[in-house]
């Protein structure tokens, strides 16, 4: 969720320039996202670890959103992250390892 995040940070301030160090939040993020992926691929499935980490911060991602800065929280948009979750949770309870 942090690369996201900084990537909306960074966008152009009032003065015409980009806010570098969000980018730089950014890419650290990535790079520590990436890392617990790998982690997490030693002991869950590929497909069950990448769901997860997609799914994680999708959801993630869409609260953030929704919390601080306006973004539209409606029934559908909620019911639909919902099912993101489920899912994840389905694919977890469901796979053998």
């Amino acid at each position: 969720m942090g690369w996201p995040l900084g990537f909306k940070l960074s966008q152009v301030n009032s003065n015409g320039s980009v806010r570098f160090w969000w980018i730089v939040f950014s890419v650290i993020s990535m790079a520590g996202s990436g890392y617990f992926l790998w982690l997490a691929q030693r002991d869950i499935s590929i497909g069950t670890a990448y769901a997860i980490w997609t799914g994680i911060g999708a959801v993630g991602t869409f609260v953030i959103g929704i919390l601080f800065f306006k973004d539209i929280a409606t029934l559908g948009r909620i019911f639909s992250a919902f099912l993101i979750i489920a899912g994840i949770i389905g694919l977890k309870l469901t796979s053998s390892n």
